[in-house]
């Protein structure tokens, strides 16, 4: 081949300078390391590990107003006889199988809510039973059924707080008869456990200084949350230690800058211990309402002795001072302290509000009596 061509060839092929082409041609360089200078690789081949057919080419989506190929499959399958899959549709909330609600006082004395001629029945199928001196517990179980659209709604706790509670009393009370303390330490147990961290003497820290908005208009401090807290404590504190409890020192379990709560001594706690265990059926199905609904047992332990018929030698003749209101405001004294100053989050805090008046309501209403 001449040398003008192979030049030719090598520049557009390659693209090789001008320069370093001649440079090549003159010195009879060898042309097939130019044409060949990498290293031969040989081909990998890989596994196949797919099996079956290959997959098919994707399709449009379908139009629905025509039959598609799946549906017109579908229903030949039904024609030739085979059963169509079952698919499980939820079930339509039943009605109310009774039509009236009412009370009745059987010859034993107790109170029993019948639906039509049917009494109410515990979870564990026994009669719900309501003492006679509590009609007015009776007549409030009767209107949670009576405002009942489906039978549904009486399988949800939150329909039916009395009754669930009253159950609660009426198993305990079954307990005791068969001297059987099984619920009795298990609520004796979840007190002293909330008395370790109760959220009546959690206090936040002393403040040295309090800021210029901690002013009202007239130019005097406002109350912190902390002198709040104190207040609220020592009166509730005040009343249990003189008449409750006589004689017991309570401290606050979290107070100035320890991170770690406080223990009682052991003799308070033995003596709360000892007069939880030995609080009758109702009053301590309802302590530990309280309990879990305030988080304290110190509110709860008030609320009960200030309304039980049991304790009436503890109450005093006049009006009670220590309602709903003031339970839940002792409670959630630092709830109440951040929303008026910052607003309320709308269905949390409005509803959490209104439901611990309703718990704590449930209380009173499981403790008291007939007024004498």
């Amino acid at each position: 081949m001449p040398r003008s061509v192979v030049t030719a060839l090598l520049r557009t092929s390659v693209g090789w300078p001008q320069q370093t082409l001649s440079t090549a041609v003159r010195c009879n360089a060898p042309l097939s390391r130019a044409l060949h200078s990498s290293q031969y690789k040989a081909a990998v081949a890989h596994p196949i590990t797919a099996h079956g057919p290959p997959p098919k080419a994707p399709s449009p989506i379908p139009d629905f107003s025509q039959p598609s190929e799946q549906q017109t499959d579908s229903k030949e399958i039904r024609r030739e006889g085979e059963s169509r899959p079952s698919i499980k549709k939820p079930k339509a909330l039943k009605k109310r199988f009774w039509k009236d609600v009412d009370v009745q006082k059987k010859q034993g004395g107790d109170y029993q809510v019948l639906l039509d001629a049917r009494p109410v029945r515990t979870p564990a199928k026994s009669i719900l039973s309501i003492p006679s001196s509590k009609p007015h517990l009776a007549h409030a179980i009767a209107l949670e059924w009576d405002v009942m659209n489906t039978a549904q709604q009486a399988l949800k706790n939150h329909m039916i707080p009395l009754t669930s509670l009253t159950a609660r009393a009426a198993d305990i009370v079954q307990e005791d008869s068969e001297d059987v303390a099984t619920v009795r330490n298990q609520i004796v147990k979840t007190a002293m456990d909330y008395l370790e961290t109760d959220t009546l003497l959690c206090w936040v820290p002393e403040q040295t200084e309090f800021p210029a908005d901690d002013v009202d208009e007239n130019g005097q401090k406002r109350e912190t949350l902390r002198e709040a807290q104190m207040r609220v404590a020592n009166d509730i504190i005040a009343f249990l230690s003189t008449k409750v409890w006589p004689g017991i020192d309570i401290v606050p379990v979290l107070d100035g800058d320890s991170i770690f709560p406080a223990s009682q001594a052991q003799a308070t706690k033995e003596i709360i211990e000892h007069w939880i265990r030995g609080l009758e059926a109702h009053d301590l199905a309802a302590l530990e309402r309280g309990i879990l609904a305030s988080k304290s047992l110190l509110v709860a332990a008030r609320l009960v002795t200030e309304w039980s018929e049991n304790f009436r030698a503890l109450q005093s003749s006049g009006q009670k001072k220590f309602g709903i209101e003031e339970a839940a405001e002792a409670s959630s004294l630092e709830v109440r302290w951040q929303t008026d100053m910052w607003g309320e989050v709308e269905d949390t805090h409005d509803v959490d509000k209104e439901d611990l008046r309703r718990q704590l309501g449930s209380v009173i209403l499981l403790v008291s009596g007939e007024t004498r």
